[in-house]
């Protein structure tokens, strides 16, 4: 979200704003299936499959993603912004990768010390990355847990931070990740 001085337009880059909205829907799906998951006894099985699926592609999409965003810089923050919230966007950004690229790793790392194989879509096996260890899987899906519920709270925070500058300050926030026209809603209202 932090852009350099300097960068041109107002947009993120196509390939940054797909990526962004099938992250967050794989998000989305996996926290969704997650709490679904370690509330329900019946279906446990498809659902830890689906669970593990998507877990799995989050990962992948999130080490794009970190390329990308090194990549592309993007555009610069609205004027609105001020010092102090450019250092918490960073801090949240950061927090906000690094939490999507644990979660994933804590997961296959808790199914690993469970015992229990590794298999994405039944094909793909993948090594066990702990020991075999009942006190290491009960810390781990501990951790797993509580990550769950920081992202929910960070992309709350996230979320409410983009409609605050979107609704109230009407600096184009929001705009800079979607998609259609560049030019703001006042302006295509008023032709």
């Amino acid at each position: 979200m932090i852009a350099s001085a300097g960068v041109s337009g107002t947009r993120y880059a196509l390939s940054t704003r797909v990526l962004h909205w099938l992250g967050a829907a794989l998000v989305f799906g996996t926290l969704l299936v997650g709490f679904v998951l370690a509330n329900s006894l019946a279906g446990y099985a498809a659902l830890l499959t689906v669970h593990k699926a998507l877990g799995a592609l989050v990962f992948v999409v999130f080490v794009v993603r970190v390329i990308n965003r090194i990549t592309d810089r993007g555009p610069a923050l609205p004027a609105t912004v001020g010092r102090a919230e450019r250092v918490a966007v960073l801090a949240s950004e950061l927090g906000m990768y690094v939490l999507l690229l644990a979660q994933p790793l804590i997961g296959w790392a808790m199914l690993s010390a469970s015992g229990v194989p590794v298999v994405i879509g039944g094909v793909v096996r993948l090594p066990p990355i702990a020991p075999v260890d009942a006190a290491l899987f009960g810390l781990l899906r501990d951790g797993h847990s509580i990550l769950a519920y920081g992202l929910v709270a960070m992309i709350a925070a996230h979320v409410s931070a983009v409609l605050l500058h979107t609704l109230t300050l009407r600096d184009g926030m929001l705009r800079r990740i979607t998609f259609g026209s560049d030019e703001p809603l006042e302006l295509r209202r008023r032709t």
